[in-house]
């Protein structure tokens, strides 16, 4: 367990594995811990900096405020716009994001919290494009899918519904229909109703149990 506070100027704390603590009245709060728990405070003074591991990238996150939720950073601090803030209470799955091998909303998971995380989201599901300079992701069998299927349409809750559904196949191949229900209850849809986002789920097993 590393532990640190100061009343002024700056902190800074570093771990290995456990526990990582850090509080601050005023000056600059920094913390990194590669296995356990992260904590910073920060009452006044110079914002948050850290580091976010990010589709296989580490991405530095500066000037943050120790508040902001993991689905603020990805999108306004980082640019990734795929998980979307709708209820922003964990209730519509738009925001859903995998850290660590686990589907959480992102939009109450403290982006400080998930330092030296695994993180995914929905830009960084598919391979790189090869033979290219440019960081495009292709193409995921889910997203064809869903657009085959008619699973999208206003497209808003998409995202989260794929995040979902790559997550769901990863644990469980082949699932039955009540188990892809399940695995979906947390991701809410307006539009569909639902049967062409079920069908594009049957296409996708089906597709990689022939492959």
């Amino acid at each position: 367990t590393v532990s640190a506070s100061n009343d002024g100027g700056t902190v800074s704390a570093s771990n290995d594995g456990g526990t990582v603590s850090a509080s601050n009245d005023g000056g600059t709060v920094s913390a990194s811990n590669d296995g356990g728990t992260v904590s910073a405070s920060n009452d006044g003074g110079a914002p948050l900096a850290y580091r976010l591991r990010v589709n296989g990238r580490n991405r530095d996150v500066a000037d943050a405020w120790l508040g902001e939720s993991l689905l603020y950073v990805l999108r306004e601090r980082l640019g990734l716009p795929g998980a979307k803030g709708a209820c922003e209470q964990g209730e519509c799955g738009s925001c859903s994001v995998v850290v660590d091998e686990r589907l959480v909303c992102s939009c109450l998971v403290l982006a400080a919290a998930a330092v030296d995380r695994e993180i995914t989201t929905v830009e960084g599901l598919g391979d790189s494009e090869p033979g290219t300079g440019i960081d495009r992701r292709a193409v995921t069998d889910v997203q064809r899918a869903f657009v085959t299927a008619g699973g999208v349409q206003c497209g808003y809750c998409t995202p989260g519904l794929v995040v979902a559904v790559h997550d769901l196949l990863t644990r469980n191949a082949s699932p039955s229909e009540l188990e892809v229900r399940e695995a979906l209850s947390g991701n809410i849809c307006r539009c569909t109703g639902y049967g062409r986002i079920l069908a594009a789920v049957e296409a996708v097993v089906a597709e990689r149990s022939r492959s």
